[in-house]
C-alpha cells in the first residue's frame, strides 16, 4: 500500500494558492484514477483506490499546513505503512516556478509543513515531490505562498501539477529511480 499525501491548507480562500500545490496534485492524481477523496478520517480527507495493481490511499490533511504531520502520523500508524511507501507532495519556494524535484528522502528545507511531517514521523526517509513556485518578490513570503497564482504562473503550474501526478503513478508502477530520471526538471523560461 502507498500513502499519497498532498500538503495544503483547507478552505476556499486557499484553493488556488501556491501553498496548495500538494492538494492540487492529489486531486489530479485521484481524478485520473477514479479515487473519491471526500471521506474524513485521521484529520484528513482520504480516498482509496488501486494504481498499477497497488492499493493507494490519497490523503489531504485538514490540519492546516504547519500541522500536517499530525494527520500523517495517524495515517501511517493506523495502516502500518512502511515509511518508504509514503509519498509527500508540496510546494517549494527554492525551485523556479513549474520545476519538479523528486527525492527518495531528505530534510524539510524551509517548508513548515514538511518540518511537521518529519517531526511527527521521526523519520525523513520517504519519497517526496516538490513543485517549484518561485522565489517571492520583495513581499512577505507568507503572503506570497498563500497568495493567488498569477495569470502568467497559472499555465506553468497547471502543467507541473499534471506532470507531478504522472510522476506519482510512475513511482508506484516503475519505481522512484525511473521517476526521478523521467520527471526531475529545471523549467526553462521559454517566454523570457
Amino acid at each position: 500500500m502507498y500513502v499519497i499525501a498532498g500538503l495544503g491548507n483547507p478552505g476556499r480562500q486557499y484553493e488556488k494558492t501556491r501553498h496548495n500545490m500538494g492538494f492540487l496534485v492529489a486531486d489530479e492524481f485521484a481524478a485520473a484514477h477514479g479515487i473519491d477523496v471526500r471521506r474524513i478520517k485521521h484529520k484528513a480527507l482520504v480516498g482509496e483506490g488501486r494504481v498499477g495493481g497497488e492499493k493507494v490511499l490519497v490523503v489531504k490533511p485538514q490540519t492546516y499546513m504547519n500541522l500536517s504531520g499530525e494527520s500523517l502520523r495517524e495515517v501511517m500508524a493506523y495502516y502500518d505503512v512502511p515509511i518508504e511507501n509514503l509519498i509527500v507532495i508540496y510546494d517549494d519556494m527554492d525551485l523556479e516556478t513549474g520545476a519538479l524535484r523528486i527525492r527518495k528522502k531528505g530534510s524539510s528545507g524551509s517548508h513548515n509543513g514538511m518540518k511537521s511531517v518529519i517531526y511527527q514521523l521521526q523519520d525523513d526517509a520517504f519519497p517526496r515531490i516538490r513543485i517549484g513556485i518561485g522565489t517571492p518578490p520583495a513581499e512577505d513570503w507568507k503572503d506570497y505562498v498563500t497568495g493567488q497564482v498569477t495569470e502568467k504562473e497559472a499555465p506553468i503550474l497547471a502543467k507541473a501539477v499534471k506532470e507531478a501526478a504522472a510522476a506519482l503513478e510512475c513511482i508506484i508502477t516503475d519505481g522512484i529511480d525511473i521517476a526521478m530520471n523521467r520527471f526531475n526538471t529545471s523549467r526553462k523560461h521559454e517566454d523570457d
